[in-house]
């Protein structure tokens, strides 16, 4: 039979495979040295990547309360159409609710994303941007695509508890 001298070869041929024990310690050679990682995270512009430009979320500068008019920072009756809360990850509004997906532009006062909204027993994705203007005190909601408001959306930023 000719399969024996083979198979009597085998464990051989896998010791051969395993590289000789006293290259341990060595460095490897220039063909087997991982990739470095692109300081832009490998998606090819050469930005940071969103995670070193101060996170992955909503940018601080835009979260809080946001009302289109006054009366929606100080309603107590729970009217405020116009009231927008924004954390790290999502927007809520009167009926709504919209959760961060897939970010498009961020910096440290803006942002735009596709954004899941979901409310009212209905669930749509949408384009959005919001971004800070006027110093801070206020926030700029624009909306792209089908379907999407004509004009921006202009909020004032609503006094934190303590000040109101």
């Amino acid at each position: 039979m000719r399969s024996i001298p083979f198979l009597a070869a085998l464990p051989a041929l896998a010791l051969a495979a395993c590289g000789n024990p006293a290259d341990e310690g060595e460095a490897p050679a220039a063909s087997e040295e991982a990739m470095p990682v692109e300081p832009d995270g490998g998606i090819g512009d050469g930005a940071a990547p969103l995670d070193a430009a101060g996170g992955t979320g909503i940018p601080a500068a835009l979260h809080g309360r946001w009302g289109l008019v006054a009366a929606d920072c100080t309603s107590t009756r729970g009217d405020a159409k116009g009231l927008i809360e924004i954390d790290d990850r999502s927007v809520t509004f009167y009926e709504s609710r919209a959760t961060l997906d897939e970010v498009a532009e961020r910096d440290a006062d803006s942002i735009r994303a596709t954004f899941d909204f979901t409310g009212e027993g209905m669930e749509w994705t949408r384009d959005m941007a919001l971004a800070s203007a006027g110093g801070g005190a206020e926030l700029v909601r624009t909306e792209y695509g089908e379907g999407a408001m004509p004009e921006p959306l202009r909020y004032t930023q609503c006094p934190s508890e303590g000040d109101a």
